[in-house]
Formats: C-alpha cells, structure tokens, sequence
C-alpha cells in the first residue's frame, strides 16, 4: 500500500458508521463515560479478577487535591513552533531531522527545581504534573532503556529506518541531568503531590510504528489501529506520512518491552507517585502485553492514581482538556480540567497571552463546584524558566487562596444540581457537610439572596477572610437574604480579588 491508497483507506474507514459496537454493549462498571471509550473499544469494560483499581484513600487525596499545575518541557521548547511536540509531523524532512538532533544543545541553564516548586507552593498548588516523555520520544529522565531503530529522515534516496542504540534522554545531552529525579525530590521536600504524563507512542522510536501519527506508516495500519486512532493520524500526517515496512515481532515484543521497563523505572526510581498520567493509545494488537504492564504498576505502586487514556476502565481518573464540563459530571471516575494558562501547553514567549489570574480563579471555582479541580498548563522556556507574567499570575491565585482556600481545598460538591444558582454563585461544600460555601464570582452590591440556602437557625454567616459577621433573614419562599456591610462596597476593604466566599453552617434547602 502506498501512501496515497493508505489515506484513501483511512477515509474511507474514518467515514464509516463509528463506535456502533459499543451501543451494544453493557453500562460501564465503576466507569468512565462511553464518550471517554470511544478510543479503546478493544478494552474490556469489565477489568480482569487480578486487576484492582488504587484505593479508596488514593481516591480521596485526589478529591481533595483540587488545584495544580500541568509543566509541558521538552526538546520542543528549543523552537517554539506550537504545541508540544505536534508540529513535528508537518516538518520538511530536514527539519525532522534537525528536530531529532536538538538533545545535543539541550542545556537548559536556568532550571532550578527547587525554585519551581517553591513558585508552585506559593500559588496555592497541591500537586504538579510533568512531561517525563511527550509524543516525540525524548526522555527527560534518566532512562536505561534502549532505543534499537528510528528515522533517518535524510538518508540517501528518501526517508528510512537505520539501527542505532541509544536511550535518547536528557542524559544523553550536555545538560546531563535527571530533571524528573531532581522534580520529584523538591516536590517530596515540600509535600506536593506528583503526577508523571507518559506518553504511550513514540515517534522517535520506530518499533512504535504505526501507532498514533507515528511518522511512518505502513501498509497495515488500519489493523493495528482504532478507526479513531487512524482518523486522528489522516488528520494530523495529510501527505507527510512515510511508508514503511510492518513491523516484525521482534520489533513489535521489543517495543511492548521498553515500553513497560520506562514505566517501571517511573515507578521504582522516583519514590512515591501519586499520579500516572497516560496519553494517547495503542492498539487491539498489543493490548494484552499493555495490560500485563498496567497490573505490574499496580504491583509497584498499588496506590497511585492513572488516567484511563489508553487503558480504559482500568483508570482511575480523567481529564477534561480546554474545557470545565458545563455541569457537573456524573461519572463515578474523579478528574481535573487540564488548560493552558497561555495559548498551548508548552512556553508561551509572549505575555499578553496569558490568560490572567482571574481566569484561573474563575474556572477553578467553577471546575470545585462540579466536584472536578483544575490543572492549568504552564510551560518553561528552552532556557528553564516560566516566563515572569505567568509567575504573577500563578502567585495570584495563591493570594486568592490564602483567603478562600477553605471553600476549595478538600471539598465535596453539593448534591444534583444545587451546585450553582444562575451564573455568577458557584457552592462547594465541606466533607462533613457542615459547611456550605457560597462563592460569588461577582460582587452582588449591599445584598445577595441565595434560594437554595437555609443556614442553621441562630448560625453564623461569615465572608472569608474578613472579621465581619453578616446579618442574614430567611424566607422559605425566598431563600436566605445576606446583607453585606457598607464599607465592603468599596473594592478596597474586600479581603481579595475575583471572588468572595460566603461560609454558611448547615447544608442548605
């Protein structure tokens, strides 16, 4: 097949009747949604006896983390061409091969873990996720793996894979440091909680063809991809696939292989991992060596928490992407909004396009409220270091959060739909149910009616982060009227921007 017959065939496919099988099948047990499915119908919904998900208290931590910060790092930083590593796959053949080859100037002189972590801990942040590898395959950890065949993007007559034996890592640049060690032992200095992503392709490496817009194609792809998969890969390729032959067993067992053992590492290296942070997906064919490799993480490390991308049900939790779900989610799987600060995950040079603290405020009020946290994506620069606006909007947040933290951390959202009236009051509530918290995302003026409020009789109404007591009056037909004194009417005497909390004793109507 060639590459033109291999983007007819994916059309083709791709124009089909999708995910029509699933229809037939069973409600999901303990969960995801059938949407977050779509890409992995050759997953058993129901998991294999031996497999378990993390516990309850893993669960529990997770709920109660509710703010973070997403790090996108990476070879890509060098060049700042869009997002992360995807712009590889419209490059001219040289480029590829000038892209390949960045790790030999990767010297980022002005990282300083440590500093990042203290940056985090000042924004109010209760864990981190970081890109130990993105697509590309590039490690920024001290992997022992070996990588045994890739692209030769210029060789003589057109694009072809050569051998080569390397572990195409940070350890293999000038830099020569294990940034992911160096993360997680300032994260565990500090108690921050730790998500690692892990990208499941690798486009570096060619024993991972053809899954997930790997480079090279080959003649059958449509068998060891999903049809989405094949879509996304006619989509994001267009013309600059390269064909290529199948891969033989041997390729394909030493892929599955590194594969694991780069997990492994992650799990054995680092000490203790509160998240695995899975991306993309491979295919039916490898599904049960892929399996094989989850039930060893559980083995390693029962209790860590991993995204269902790629695995399915045997997840734990998900990440909606550039989006707080418009109402509260009714999965039993729990999950973070993952959003750039900037325009993309990775280093954004410029600053006016920063979304501003406000609007991590906002969406972190709105994503508590659903019963979800927020992990806003900030990337460094080539060089180490976050660009000073994001700094100041991320040290923001964590001013608003010295004030209001105690309706954000470790909360629970109110039960159905009590989880907001109209748009501007979002509610959270406390794990014992004894707290309810109002927070107005816009200042009401000298009186706020809450129809869904009735505070304990003889109770205290409270704004965080102000020593007033608020005179309130209830109305069963109305609700509960909260005055709000007159000199909190000027924005200066507010005890914080964006937001204002209102603490109530009792659940509500």
């Amino acid at each position: 097949m060639n590459r033109r017959e291999f983007i007819a065939s994916v059309a083709a496919l791709a124009a089909t009747s999708r995910y029509a099988s699933l229809a037939q099948e069973p409600e999901t047990i303990r969960g995801f949604p059938d949407s977050l499915l779509k890409y992995v119908p050759f997953i058993e919904k129901t998991p294999v006896p031996e497999y378990h998900w993390a516990p309850p208290s893993a669960y529990e931590a997770f709920q109660d983390t509710k703010f973070g910060v997403r790090i996108h790092w990476g070879i890509y930083s060098l060049w700042h061409r869009g997002p992360e590593s995807w712009p590889f796959l419209g490059m001219s053949f040289e480029d590829r091969q000038n892209y390949n080859n960045l790790y030999r100037s990767w010297n980022p002189a002005g990282f300083d873990a440590a500093g990042w972590m203290d940056v985090f801990k000042e924004s109010g942040m209760k864990m981190f996720a970081f890109t130990t590898k993105h697509h590309e395959g590039f490690c920024m950890f001290d992997t022992r793996t070996r990588v045994k065949s890739r692209a030769n993007w210029m060789a003589a007559g057109g694009p072809g894979i050569e051998s080569c034996d390397l572990s195409y890592s940070v350890m293999e640049t000038p830099f020569r440091r294990d940034v992911v060690k160096e993360l997680c032992d300032a994260a565990h200095q500090r108690d921050i909680r730790i998500d690692l992503y892990f990208s499941h392709p690798d486009w570096y490496d060619a024993d991972f063809r053809p899954y997930v817009c790997h480079p090279f194609q080959v003649p059958s792809s449509k068998e060891w991809m999903t049809e989405a998969d094949l879509e996304m890969t006619q989509q994001r390729l267009g013309n600059h696939a390269v064909m290529v032959p199948d891969p033989t067993d041997a390729a394909v067992s030493r892929m599955m292989e590194r594969h694991r053992a780069q997990l492994v590492e992650l799990l054995t290296n680092y000490g203790k991992i509160d998240m695995i942070d899975l991306d993309m997906w491979l295919g039916p064919r490898v599904w049960p060596e892929l399996r094989k490799t989850v039930l060893k993480m559980r083995e390693l490390q029962p209790q860590v928490m991993l995204r269902g991308r790629g695995i399915g049900n045997y997840g734990d939790y998900y990440t909606p992407e550039r989006v707080v779900p418009g109402s509260k989610e009714m999965s039993e799987k729990p999950w973070f909004t993952i959003y750039p600060l900037g325009t993309d995950f990775s280093y954004e040079p410029d600053a006016a396009k920063y979304k501003g603290t406000q609007w991590i405020v906002l969406n972190l009020v709105d994503a508590v409220a659903k019963g979800g946290g927020l992990q806003i994506g900030v990337g460094p620069s080539g060089h180490g270091e976050f660009h000073p606006e994001a700094i100041r909007q991320m040290k923001g947040a964590g001013q608003w959060l010295k004030v209001n933290g105690e309706a954000i951390y470790a909360t629970r959202p109110r039960m159905g739909t009590l989880w907001s009236e109209g748009e501007t009051v979002r509610f959270t509530q406390s794990k014992d149910s004894r707290f309810t918290y109002a927070i107005l995302t816009e200042w009401p003026g000298r009186q706020v009616v809450l129809k869904t409020m009735h505070p304990k009789p003889g109770s205290k109404v409270n704004l965080l982060g102000s020593n007033a007591e608020l005179s309130w009056t209830f109305d069963s037909a109305k609700g509960a009227t909260i005055a709000l004194p007159e000199n909190l009417q000027q924005a200066g005497n507010r005890p914080c921007d964006y937001a204002w909390s209102l603490k109530f004793e009792g659940v509500g109507a």
